[in-house]
């Protein structure tokens, strides 16, 4: 990331809505927006570890879920958060991963100016490319504060995407299994 166009521009942004950029309280805000820039948006860059690995010598074939798992991301048209869970479910075909490496590769695309469409699938694609699975299934729910702060202005309003494969999109009982397995309240 260039932080030094990242400061000039926050700059311009602030002056463009009338701030006085030596007030204490805006005076390094442009500083504070870059750094800010450099974790939010971490997942625009490669990963700094394969994502995915296969545990070796490991073998499994029936579901395995993560689900209520907590992100955020921002929304590339306005720049400002989605927040919500997202549930990530597949059925190996043998190999299986650490569950960490789930969450590891959804923190990878949520962090990068995002739509919740496209991390959904981009997220259950990266599952059946890098694991080789019968199936995954990913469901992400979510709020928007591009609909809550601005627009329509409705907070509360929830987006859910899902992202269909393999066995899930064939099986019924499969799919059926995930989501009563993530409405269950234990």
């Amino acid at each position: 990331m260039d932080k030094k166009k990242i400061i000039k521009g926050v700059r311009l942004m602030l002056e463009g809505m009338g701030e006085d950029l030596s007030r204490p309280g805006i005076k390094d805000t442009p500083e504070r927006v870059a750094t800010m820039f450099e974790d939010i948006f971490a997942g625009l860059g490669a990963p700094s570890e394969e994502i995915l690995k296969p545990i070796p010598g490991e073998s499994h074939d029936e579901m395995v879920l993560l689900k209520d798992i907590p992100f955020y991301s921002m929304c590339e048209h306005h720049l400002l958060p989605f927040i919500g869970k997202a549930h990530i479910a597949y059925v190996p075909d043998g190999s299986i991963t650490g569950l960490s490496e789930l969450v590891k590769a959804l923190e990878h695309f949520a962090k990068r100016p995002q739509v919740q469409e496209r991390l959904t699938a981009q997220l259950a694609d990266m599952i059946m490319k890098k694991l080789k699975p019968k199936g995954c299934m990913v469901i992400i729910d979510a709020d928007h504060l591009c609909m809550s702060m601005r627009g329509i202005k409705k907070p509360g309003a929830r987006t859910i995407t899902s992202a269909v494969r393999g066995i899930f999109r064939s099986k019924q009982s499969t799919r059926e299994e995930m989501l009563e397995l993530i409405g269950r309240k234990e």
